[in-house]
């Protein structure tokens, strides 16, 4: 197929030839690098079957219970596979666990008591962290229960701020929350081996100390996983990149025993823990899902590094540039306007398999301190390694790109939302192929 005939079916997509030729001139650029991810997925996909093989998923496997959930084997193998995915002692994998922060807060609520301080040594956490921990008074938060919280920002440039972290530890010091995703903010994503170091310093002041790191958005974009460096848990979503775009809800938590088995005492009650918990007819999702993730993965990445080429040679200021390293799915895009904001969002809205037609507007979003617009037309509501893009209506008006079932769909979206800022004048011809 020549670029003539591709050009016909974006057209019908209301993509303009001078944005898809510019959107072409991008990726000629790209696929050395594209190459390299598609070798990472695949030493990754290799591990996903592996750790099934390993532990002998069978058919009996997909089929689930209900009532209770004792003796599932399809809920307990799962579990198994993640624990051998992570190289950890144990893991809780639930679709009772509604999202990445009700995963977060599992872990600190299991594992914190009344006097215990959780220190953060990378800044400020995730928005919707802010009321679990307190820092934004809410009900039920870990502040109510008389646990502390302390922070130690990075410095400029985003390197840890060792003299700070040795400062801020305590005898009281229990949990540290290590957030591998920047977030709403413009810090760098953590690499695996960035985690590590901070980990064994961590270890080497206070050896007790459980080191929890928030992993969504980071599995699968390097071959290595937190656990692998010494994290004492980690945890992530599923309808981020574990759960291939196909897992409808849940969670998990890796890591060691007892402290996953904590989680998993406040997942459910006290004597109860792992043992109930019906997975209904979920699991197929949950294995089939976990099996396509590596790839998955891998088509958000290339969305996500295509975006930051084809928006940089556009005059507009990306994070992480189109050479940087990746370490997660994320791509901040700074617009300098809510207007710019609302039509990329509108842009990657048209784009959307599900709810093409449906125009995104800001709202008062609960667990955030500003109106957020959410661009998100999938096939699972919210689920964010689909494609999708969010962004907090302030300034400096930065918007966040993430997910991508398949590049091709990761491609249209980013091309639709730079012809909406064409469309509504925000942006005009003259900057495309600006270099």
């Amino acid at each position: 197929m020549n670029q003539d005939q591709l050009y016909k079916i974006y057209k019908e997509c209301n993509v303009s030839e001078n944005v898809f030729l510019f959107g072409e001139k991008v990726l000629l650029e790209l696929q050395e690098r594209f190459l390299e991810i598609d070798r990472i997925a695949e030493y990754n996909q290799m591990k996903v079957i592996h750790a099934m093989q390993t532990n002998r998923v069978s058919e009996a496997c997909l089929l689930g219970t209900t009532g209770y959930g004792y003796n599932d084997i399809g809920r307990d193998t799962l579990e198994a596979v993640y624990a051998s995915l992570f190289g950890c002692e144990d893991a809780l994998v639930r679709p009772q666990i509604t999202c990445g922060t009700h995963a977060l807060a599992l872990a600190l609520f299991g594992n914190l008591r009344p006097g215990d301080e959780l220190l953060s040594p990378v800044g400020k956490p995730y928005d919707t962290l802010e009321e679990v921990i307190g820092i934004r008074p809410s009900r039920g938060s870990l502040s109510e229960y008389g646990i502390s919280y302390r922070q130690v920002d990075l410095l400029d440039g985003g390197e840890f701020d060792f003299e700070g972290i040795k400062k801020a530890i305590n005898s009281r010091t229990k949990l540290v929350t290590i957030q591998r995703s920047k977030g709403y903010q413009t810090r760098p994503t953590l690499s695996v081996e960035r985690i590590g170091e901070l980990i064994q310093f961590i270890k080497s002041i206070k050896s007790d100390i459980i080191c929890m790191v928030d992993n969504c958005y980071g599995e699968f974009v390097q071959t290595i996983e937190p656990t692998d460096v010494g994290a004492d848990l980690t945890v992530g979503s599923l309808i981020k990149n574990p759960g291939g775009g196909l897992a409808p809800i849940g969670g998990y938590l890796v890591g060691k025993k007892e402290y996953v088995e904590n989680a998993a005492y406040r997942l459910t009650s006290p004597g109860l823990g792992k043992e109930v918990g019906a997975s209904l007819g979920i699991l197929p999702s949950f294995y089939q899902g976990l099996f396509l993730a590596p790839t998955v993965t891998a088509a958000a990445l290339k969305g996500a590094i295509f975006a930051a080429c084809l928006y940089e040679k556009a005059g507009y200021s990306v994070f992480p540039n189109g050479i940087q390293e990746r370490y997660d799915i994320i791509q901040s895009i700074t617009l300098g306007s809510a207007e710019g904001v609302i039509a990329f969002c509108k842009g990657i809205q048209s784009a959307s398999a599900v709810d093409s037609y449906v125009s995104p507007e800001p709202w008062d979003m609960p667990g955030y301190d500003s109106q957020v617009i959410m661009a998100a037309g999938n096939f699972v509501s919210g689920s964010s390694i689909e494609l999708s893009a969010d962004g907090p209506i302030k300034p400096p008006y930065t918007v966040f790109l993430q997910g991508g079932l398949t590049f091709p769909h990761a491609k249209l979206g980013v091309l639709k939302s730079l012809q909406m800022l064409l469309n509504q004048e925000i942006l005009e011809d003259v900057f495309l192929g600006k270099s």
